[in-house]
This record gives C-alpha cells, sequence and structure tokens, in this order.
C-alpha cells in the first residue's frame, strides 16, 4: 500500500507486550484479573458513597467521579487487549484507533485534573478549616468537576484531530497493546513536528499545572500539621490526605516518567510495558488504598454488603 491520505488506511497493528505465543495466555488472564479487580472495586466505591448520606461531602464527590474516570480509563484499552489475545488477531482498524486514542487522553486527562481539585480540596480543609464548607459548597464542586472535564474534552479533541491530517506510511505496527498517541505520530510519512510540538506542550503544560497545584496544596498542609500541638491532631489530619498522596505519587511518577523519557528510549517494548504502571496498575490501586486507610469508605462498604 502506497503512502497517501489517512482515508486509505484501513488498520493498525497492535504487537501488544510481547509476540511469544506461549505467553498469550498467561497475558490473558492477568490483564483480565486486573480489570475485573479495577472494575470491581472502582464501583464498590461508587456505590459505598452513593448510598451512605454522611459520605455526601465534596471529598468523596471527587472520589467518586475519579473512581468513574478509572472505570472508563482502564475500559478504552483493556478489552480491545484481551479481544485481541483471544481471537488471535492484533487488527485495529483506524477509525478504532483513533476513537480509542481519543477516548484514553480523555480520561486520562480527567484523572490528572480530579487528583489536582481534590489536592485543592485537602488544602481548603486542612488550611482554611473555618471557611470549608463556604469555598467548597455545592456550586463550586460542580464547577469544578466542569472545568475537568471541559479541559480534558479539549485536550483530547485536539489532539485527535492533529492526528486526522498525517498520512501513514505502509508500515503501521504499534508497540503497543493500545493505540498511543506518540507511537501513532511517529508511524506518519507526513511532517508531524505540529503533532509532536502539540502532544508535549500539553503534556507540560496540563500535567505541569496541576502538579505545581497539588505540590503548592501540600506544601501548606504539611506546613499547617506540623504547627498543630497534638501527635494526635497531626495524626488525624494527615490521615485525610495520606491516601490521595499516594495515588498522586503513583499517577504522576509512572505517567509523567513514561512520557517524558519516551525520547530518550529506543526500545518502545519497555515504554509499553512500564505504561502498564499508570495505564493498569494504578486504577486497580486506588480501591485498595482508599478503602484500606479509609475509616469511613470501610464503614460504608460495611453497610454496602449487609
Amino acid at each position: 500500500m502506497e503512502s497517501g491520505n489517512h482515508t486509505q488506511i484501513p488498520e493498525f497493528i497492535l504487537l501488544g507486550l510481547s509476540e511469544e505465543a506461549e505467553l498469550q495466555p498467561l497475558l490473558f488472564g492477568l490483564f483480565l484479573s486486573m480489570y475485573l479487580v479495577t472494575f470491581t472495586g472502582n464501583l464498590l466505591i461508587i456505590l459505598a458513597i452513593t448510598t451512605d448520606s454522611h459520605l455526601h461531602t465534596p471529598m468523596y464527590f471527587f472520589l467518586s467521579n475519579l473512581s468513574f474516570a478509572d472505570i472508563c480509563f482502564t475500559s478504552t484499552t483493556i478489552p480491545k487487549m484481551l479481544m485481541n489475545i483471544q481471537m488471535q488477531n492484533k487488527v485495529i482498524t483506524y477509525e478504532h484507533c483513533i476513537t480509542q486514542m481519543y477516548f484514553f487522553l480523555l480520561f486520562a486527562g480527567l484523572d490528572n485534573f480530579l487528583l489536582a481539585v481534590m489536592a485543592y480540596d485537602r488544602f481548603v480543609a486542612i488550611c482554611h478549616p473555618l471557611h470549608y464548607m463556604v469555598i467548597m459548597n455545592a456550586r463550586s464542586c460542580g464547577l469544578l468537576l466542569l472545568a475537568c472535564c471541559i479541559l480534558s474534552f479539549l485536550h483530547s479533541l485536539l489532539n485527535s484531530l492533529l492526528v486526522l491530517r498525517l498520512s501513514f506510511c505502509t508500515e503501521l505496527k504499534i508497540s503497543h497493546f493500545f493505540c498511543e498517541l506518540n507511537q501513532v505520530i511517529q508511524l506518519a510519512c507526513s511532517d508531524n513536528f505540529l503533532n509532536v510540538l502539540v502532544m508535549y506542550l500539553t503534556i507540560v503544560l496540563l500535567g505541569g499545572i496541576p502538579l505545581t497545584g497539588i505540590l503548592f496544596s501540600y506544601t501548606n498542609i504539611v506546613s499547617s500539621i506540623l504547627k498543630i500541638a497534638s501527635v494526635a491532631g497531626k495524626y488525624k489530619a494527615f490521615s485525610t490526605c495520606g491516601s490521595h498522596l499516594s495515588v498522586v505519587s503513583m499517577f504522576y511518577g509512572t505517567g509523567l516518567g513514561v512520557y517524558l523519557c519516551s525520547a530518550a528510549i529506543e526500545n518502545s517494548r519497555v515504554t509499553a510495558v512500564a505504561s502498564v504502571m499508570y495505564t493498569v496498575a494504578t486504577p486497580m490501586l486506588n480501591p485498595f488504598i482508599y478503602s484500606l486507610r479509609n475509616k469511613d469508605i470501610k464503614q460504608a462498604l460495611r453497610k454496602l454488603f449487609s
């Protein structure tokens, strides 16, 4: 097939994490288990929060939306990967690839912004407790969630539309288990400078600004906690944000590490394996982190099961 407009491109080939036939059943079982745990765990968090009136607070409102985003985030990639392994078919159509890329960027961005908003919520709760209910009222929470959705939508739409302008060559093999933006761009025969520029610019801006906000929030949170006289008071204050800080460390530590270092690593398969940490492992571990370290969530889950 000759190089040409993208409308002439029927399909891409997802090489996955390994091309060894004997490893495919193992990968299928592993990722099916991880997906089921992710889906079930985050769904239980959502049900626990919605059914327990004591958890109808700004912190748990954003947590339930984070759990929903995590379910959608993993659902954009893992089911297609499992289907390809089961059917022994690595093909993904051009339209499906662009669609997968769009929703992956959408929910990854939503995760990113929600983590920043949750850090701001903890900052207000600990540093300005007397004004918490005034600042984090229902209208403010709704506007913050709407802003997260709009920014995520614009980010994913911009990068997806820019991919549509590219023409592709005959070698359409993606060394990944999903249509990752950077690798799709690198397959283009036409000039991809604008795509690369926009991709890294949005990563720096939409990843760096929320991360800066999180660091600012926790700097002030730690400063406020250190001023508390009693040890019990310090522990109680820190326990309300310890789970969130753990999730933030995992998400940004793995996500930004993979994207910012991908240009320096020639082996794209290594990047694909590393990306499993923030695309699959982090959403799977989130419910455990929040439930095991949060007394309110554990009580709500007991009520839900009883």
